[in-house]
């Protein structure tokens, strides 16, 4: 059991460090506002994802929040890095859609020891 959560903390940790960092830099840096546009995307659309990111980290991250909403953030994590891999895939070529799919395996392990962590719980809103 020690070695499930010791597991899911940094698999956890390091998909909420992806999401953190990608969020802020959706406001702080130009050129990712300028990588949205190149990709077809409204402006909207990065604020939207940004603030959708930072809660998602939060959601993922502090342990008081109940399961069920912790479960809706990795549903959520996982269409933002399959819809980023494809889009980044189809617009600037299969090589720039490993790094959301890097992304996607973490969420991936992350989840499947959030499962076993969590396995005698029982999730509630």
């Amino acid at each position: 059991m020690k070695k499930d959560k010791i597991i899911y903390w940094i698999a956890t940790s390091i998909v909420g460090l992806m999401g953190a960092m990608a969020g802020i830099m959706y406001f702080a840096n130009p050129m990712v506002a300028e990588g949205f546009k190149l990709l077809g995307f409204p402006d909207y659309f990065r604020v939207e994802l940004g603030i959708a990111k930072l809660i998602g980290v939060l959601v993922l991250l502090i342990p008081a929040i109940a399961l069920r909403f912790k479960e809706w953030a990795y549903a959520g994590f996982g269409i933002v890095f399959i819809s980023a891999a494809i889009a980044h895939g189809v617009v600037e070529g299969p090589a720039n859609a490993v790094s959301p799919l890097v992304s996607l395996l973490f969420l991936v392990v992350s989840y499947v020891y959030f499962t076993k962590v969590n396995k005698y719980k029982e999730v509630r809103v």
